[in-house]
């Protein structure tokens, strides 16, 4: 039987408190929350649909409630502080930027309702959104049909490339292949999969199928829970009589399931040392919640840690817990949330105006010096990011174990998958758009 979480019974499960006590009152109401800032700087800008008076009005759509609240609202948070950052400086072509907050509540069709509820009725001239592959996928409809823009915070499988969509997470030549093959390098070859039951772990395992199979190393079972099941013993057992001796286990659960996944893998004795996991959905802020003590020596594969050493986290970092207090972390999902409305920023003064059309066009091309290093935003509608992995510590922080020196640029067709090797995506030029034979 699917056993789903509320909000309340995985702070308890968790051991932990996650977000301040006005996230967990948005939580409880399905109401949408709108914030208007102060009055704007003076000029006259170029302005669309969505600017009106001093304001120019952007969606916020994220699970608030349900299984994956306990990742996508310190994404809110992220996205919350640009935001104040950013009308803190002047606002936007001397306007104010002003949130519409919309709750997802962990359920896909809820998703594409409030984006058409933004968009067809607040007048939005961009929404930042979704988590999982499976809300993406919901709402990617919406905005084709609408010719409408959605800026994209999280990893994610690829094989997509919408115009009507910005991806500032990882591509999974940035994320899953090089964590695959620091593996092969430095823990086994023997791998089991284990995963939510939906698009993203799905496509995931397939891309790692394929590149195990390319590379040598051998794939010795896959498994899946629904999103939100916590009934994770049979799992377990499957794992210990594949890899009896020990080997790799890659993790793409979501939401709940890894609470339960991680306490109890230790408690069967399946230890990093014969049992390493590689996560990519396991950040600073469910470490935290699930505890480090579950945690500790097991594996991450991101392209931002909060333990990133450089003058632009350190400000990121000291910013975030001075808005939400001491005790928060920041991770990969919200810098990348971080990111995108402040490209989305530079791309509307660029274009001197908040026509969608005219954004769009204007991201192409933008750079940003962001926590994890400069970053640019492609032709593909990817971002050029760093690729990091990361170890849990014990005060529930990432020891970065691998980094790239440069950002590597993003690959949404995947070149292991025969059915899309070969394939690019390119939106500077129509002609090819978003998928072309290279």
């Amino acid at each position: 039987m699917v056993r789903r979480f509320g909000r309340r019974k995985f702070l308890l499960y968790g051991s932990a408190t996650l977000g301040t006590s006005i996230l967990l009152k948005a939580c409880a109401s399905n109401e949408p929350t709108t914030t208007a800032a102060s009055p704007a700087a003076s000029g006259s800008p170029v302005v669309a649909a969505g600017s009106s008076g001093d304001t120019i009005k952007v969606g916020i759509l994220h699970s608030l409630s349900g299984t994956m609240a306990i990742s996508e609202q310190s994404v809110v948070d992220a996205e919350l502080l640009a935001i104040d950052e950013i009308n803190a400086a002047g606002g936007v072509l001397g306007k104010q930027i002003e949130f519409i907050k919309e709750d997802g509540a962990s359920d896909w069709p809820t998703f594409a309702e409030k984006a058409k509820k933004l968009i067809d009725q607040d007048k939005v001239v961009s929404i930042f959104g979704c988590w999982t592959s499976a809300s993406r996928k919901a709402v990617l409809p919406v905005f084709e049909e609408k010719n409408h823009m959605l800026w994209y915070p999280v990893q994610y499988e690829g094989q997509e490339c919408s115009k009507s969509i910005f991806y500032t997470g990882a591509a999974p030549n940035q994320q899953i292949e090089p964590s695959v093959d620091w593996l092969l390098q430095n823990k086994g070859k023997e791998f089991f999969l284990v995963g939510s039951d939906y698009v993203f772990p799905r496509t995931a395992n397939t891309i790692i199928k394929a590149q195990l199979e390319a590379k040598g190393g051998r794939t010795v079972g896959e498994d899946y829970l629904p999103l939100g099941n916590t009934e994770v013993t049979p799992i377990i057992s499957k794992i210990k009589a594949a890899l009896p001796n020990g080997g790799v286990i890659y993790n793409t659960l979501n939401g709940d399931s890894n609470v339960a996944f991680f306490k109890q893998l230790k408690g069967a004795g399946l230890t990093p040392d014969k049992y390493p996991t590689m996560s990519v959905s396991i950040a600073e802020e469910e470490v935290k919640a699930i505890g480090p003590e579950y945690l500790k020596g097991q594996y991450a594969a991101w392209n931002y840690f909060q333990t990133v050493d450089n003058p632009v986290n350190k400000k990121f970092v000291e910013a975030f817990k001075k808005k939400y207090g001491e005790s928060r972390v920041t991770n990969d999902p919200m810098e990348s949330a971080y990111i995108a409305v402040y490209i989305w920023k530079q791309a509307v003064e660029k274009a001197k105006t908040t026509d969608i059309e005219a954004v769009r066009k204007a991201a192409l091309g933008q750079t940003f010096e962001a926590p994890q290093g400069k970053v640019t935003m492609e032709n593909n509608h990817h971002l050029a990011k760093f690729v990091r992995i990361g170890e849990v510590g014990d005060d529930g922080l990432f020891k970065i174990v691998y980094s790239t020196e440069k950002a590597v640029e993003p690959v949404p067709w995947n070149q292991f998958v025969a059915e899309t090797k070969g394939f690019g995506c390119d939106w500077s030029d129509l002609n090819k758009g978003g998928k072309y034979k290279i």
